[in-house]
């Protein structure tokens, strides 16, 4: 959904909410990193850019793998149109942890302090993101609910699942990020305790939102996003200990 749309000189400018939350979310953790002095500020630059190619290429990439491959081999320039929607965190989270050890092998820099350090500042982008689902009318929950902040498509009303996500994905993992950051840190144990957390709660939401068009409920009557979370969690729980026990070792 388009905020505005104006022809500028034989120029169509039609900005999208998504994107303008995308710009939001980055321009938020780049301020924030620039703050916390952990990097040079062209160390920064460069860090950021990695992380937004990150995010565009494994976010769409993903989308398309995971939950319309069918649709975008028959439409293959569609695949580019991320302007339409159809991202996928289980792809971007794959993406910027590969574009963030290439820039730790590049500049040599912690890969555990830099994972720490964007994904504490995650959940601000995560929240406009789910606002800009909420403003897209996308990612929808149950249908029929007539309650508060409901979302009418064709007709009929939807469960604000966006809006539900928005609150789990900043409030509350923006509060357990911030009450582990001041007990006894170790390296990797923000970026694992996201994992985990950040998983939990997409799990869970997916009980009140519209399964995947196309796809519906799969094994065990999960939805696409539930088994894609499952492992994310084991891995995530699964490394938190492991680097808490290797930083023992180092004390």
């Amino acid at each position: 959904m388009t905020i505005f749309s104006i022809t500028l000189f034989w120029i169509h400018i039609a900005p999208s909410w998504y994107g303008l939350m995308y710009a939001l979310g980055f321009m938020s953790g780049y301020f924030i990193l620039r703050k916390r002095k952990v990097l040079s500020e062209a160390e920064l630059d460069s860090l950021i850019l990695y992380v937004f190619w990150g995010v565009l290429l494994g976010g769409r990439l993903g989308y398309v793998l995971f939950y319309n491959l069918p649709y975008y081999l028959t439409h293959p320039i569609e695949i580019v149109q991320t302007w339409q929607g159809g991202m996928s965190f289980h792809g971007g989270v794959i993406w910027v942890i590969i574009a963030m050890f290439l820039f730790h092998q590049i500049h040599q820099k912690s890969f555990l302090m830099i994972t720490d350090h964007i994904t504490s500042i995650l959940p601000i982008g995560l929240w406009l993101g789910r606002i800009g689902n909420y403003l897209n009318q996308e990612l929808l929950g149950f249908a029929y609910y007539t309650g508060p902040f409901a979302v009418v498509k064709d007709g009929v009303p939807y469960f604000p699942s966006p809006l539900l996500e928005a609150i789990l994905e900043w409030v509350a993992l923006f509060i357990i990020l911030f009450f582990l950051m001041k007990k006894n840190m170790f390296p990797g144990k923000i970026a694992t305790s996201f994992l985990v957390w950040y998983w939990v709660f997409r799990f869970c939401i997916e009980f009140v939102r519209t399964p995947d068009v196309g796809l519906g409920y799969l094994t065990f009557g999960l939805t696409m996003g539930q088994i894609l979370s499952l492992p994310m969690i084991i891995i995530g729980i699964s490394l938190y200990f492991f680097f808490q026990k290797i930083s023992k070792k180092w004390v």
